[in-house]
Formats: structure tokens, sequence, C-alpha cells
């Protein structure tokens, strides 16, 4: 079994930059706004090589605090409900440095807040807020197969198997869907893995190390499921600094279904961010609303 030793990148913060920016805006050059410009295109927010954002190419990695950011800066702003102003603020600031998913916000320049309006969202005495992953993907069968087919040794998740299981399980009992673990060199459906930054999924899809993207899955019928190893995973998070594996785990199940993010409800599984120290792992009433229009379960 190979053994990943994460102390010294335990002392990473992937995400601090962001604290030393707070109160930037347009027009300014400031060190590391570049790496800001990095974050909101890794989510989505920002691509200088679209049209609209043609004749800010020149300025895609300096620090120069541009319309195309000021821009940005407002959607990201917009999509988690925050005053939108187009400035690094303190509220801008504190929500871009919570750990999170590393599914983008935005696809294929697709807000979210477009998705899925008006079909099967409103339901009685219940408006719902879910999201489907842009072009609705779906299994197009019922019983999964998962397998863990990498062998590393993570600090914390020791039980990483029976946790999953139990995530698993929180899905299966809302929906149509079982789920059956399989041996590691088995032909499964979904593959869970720990892996550390550049990990082959493209240089959009790397993990940044502690205390940023946390985990990401792909949407159906992908089936790729993988955790940072180089987070303070923990099965019962008392630190301020650990992040609870199976909150995180029953989040990536939900893309691995094809629910999208679900930024408008804090309490949803489907949340984008997590707090660390604590623990998420029961499905919100929009979360099973979700799912089961997505596969309609509702009918």
């Amino acid at each position: 079994m190979l053994s990943i030793d994460t102390t010294e990148s335990k002392k990473h913060d992937a995400f601090k930059f962001i604290g030393h920016l707070k109160g930037c805006h347009k027009g300014q050059n400031v060190s590391g706004v570049h790496q800001l410009k990095q974050y909101l295109e890794t989510f989505g927010y920002l691509n200088y090589n679209v049209d609209k954002h043609h004749n800010h190419a020149n300025h895609a990695n300096d620090d120069f605090y541009d319309d195309a950011l000021e821009s940005a800066v407002k959607s990201y702003q917009e999509h988690y409900h925050l005053k939108v102003t187009g400035t690094l603020d303190a509220e801008t600031v504190k929500g871009m440095t919570m750990p999170r998913c590393g599914v983008p916000d935005i696809v294929n320049k697709t807000h979210q807040h477009h998705h899925h309006h008006h079909h099967n969202r409103k339901l009685i005495h219940a408006v719902s807020h879910y999201r489907f992953i842009p072009g609705n993907p779906r299994w197009q069968k019922s019983h999964l197969t998962y397998s863990f087919p990498t062998s590393v040794s993570v600090p914390g998740t020791e039980n990483v198997r029976s946790i999953c299981a139990r995530a698993f399980q929180k899905w299966a009992e809302v929906s149509h869907f079982t789920f059956q673990e399989v041996a590691p060199d088995a032909d499964s459906d979904i593959t869970i893995g720990f892996y550390i930054r550049n990990h082959g999924d493209g240089a959009m899809n790397a993990f940044d190390g502690p205390r940023g993207i946390l985990a990401h899955a792909f949407q159906p019928s992908n089936g790729h499921f993988h955790f940072d190893a180089e987070e303070n995973w923990s099965e019962n998070p008392a630190g301020p600094n650990q992040v609870d594996l199976e909150s995180v785990a029953v989040h990536e199940i939900g893309h691995l279904l094809g629910l999208d993010h679900d930024d408008t409800v804090p309490d949803a599984i489907m949340y984008s961010r997590f707090s660390y120290g604590t623990t998420k792992r029961d499905l919100h009433d929009d979360d099973i609303r979700g799912i089961r229009a997505l596969y309609g379960l509702n009918k």
C-alpha cells in the first residue's frame, strides 16, 4: 500500500492569498491578483478566451484588476447572493476562502441560476432550488457498482470504504438506485480514490493542496470520484482544520448522479462550500426533490 505523508503540505493554505486581496477593485495593480483570476477561471466565472473578454487577453496572467475580472467577481457575488459590487469586500473574501468542491459553478458560460428554472421546480407547498448538471446527464441503469482501484494510505481515511458505503446509502434511500462495492480490479461504474495536485484530469481539475478544493466528481456516466489526499480528513472532525470525509462523499455522489451545486440553500448537501470541524451528512429536502425530479421519480 502506498502511503502519503502530508505533514508538511498541511501547513499550506490554498486560498489564503485571497485574504491579502481584500478591498481590491477595478483599476488597481496588486500582487496576487493573477491568482484570483486563476481561481475564478477554475470555477467558471472568468474566461479570457471568449469574445467579450478578447481585448483583455493580455491581462490574463498579470496582476491588473481589469473589467473582465470585475465582471467575474460580480458574477461570483450574484451566484452566492452577496451584494454585487465587483470589489473584493469582506463577505466575498470570506466566501472565497472557504474549502469547497472542485466542480465549477458555471459550465460553458452557463450560470447555474439559469438551469432548471421552470421544469419540475415547484411542488405543492414547496419551491425547489436544486440544479441539474447542464444537459441533464443521467445514468441509464439503477444498479451502480463502485470500486477503490488505487491503494493509498491517507491519514484519517482508514475507514473510507464503510464511510462511502454509508454515503451511497443516503442516496439509495431516496431514489431508485442501488450501489455495490466490487473488487479494485473489477470493471466498475464508479471509481473512487485519493490524489495529489495534477493527477491526470487536466490542469483545470488539478488539486491545490490543503484548505482549498476538497474533492471533485464527474457527471453521469463518467464515474470518476477523487478526493484531495493532502486535506486533513477525519471520520469525526473535532479540530478547526479537519474535514469530514462522509460529508464530502455524500456531496460528490450527488454530482456522480447528475445534480449540480445548489448555492441558494446553504443547508443542502449540494451546496458547494464546506466548513472545517463540522458535519453535514443528511440530505436536505431540496437534494431529495432534485434527485427524484432528475430521474422522474415524482411522477
